[in-house]
């Protein structure tokens, strides 16, 4: 009966344990909200909304995952696209005015079919 209840608390200690990393990444993506709010609010940058409808003009598919991050004072967009034909395209957007400035995946679709 030890050993099973020795057995059972290494496995909820376990457990536990590996939810600690999970918390801390999903606080650093309330940190992306929150940045990209103010920015907002400053008048720094696009909305999202604003940046995906110039991105689908140029790049279909579903925004998948999307992170904000400021390098060296420009504020950026990565965004993960979906494309059609089910290939994952990564952009880097400048959220100051939308231009994209790189694109990468396997056989990237420009433009609407």
């Amino acid at each position: 009966m030890r050993s099973f209840r020795t057995a059972f608390l290494v496995v909820v200690f376990a457990s536990v344990a590996s939810i600690f990393p999970l918390l801390s990444f999903a606080d650093g993506d309330n940190d992306d909200h929150d940045r990209a709010r103010q920015a907002l609010l400053d008048g720094k940058v696009l909305s999202l909304r604003d940046v995906l409808d110039k991105v689908s003009r140029d790049f279909p598919g579903e925004p998948v995952e999307i992170e904000f991050e400021e390098d060296d004072g420009l504020y950026l967009y990565e965004i993960k696209l979906l494309q059609p034909a089910g290939s994952i395209l990564k952009l880097e957007v400048n959220a100051v005015n939308g231009e994209v400035l790189k694109a990468k995946g396997r056989n990237i679709r420009y433009g609407k079919d």
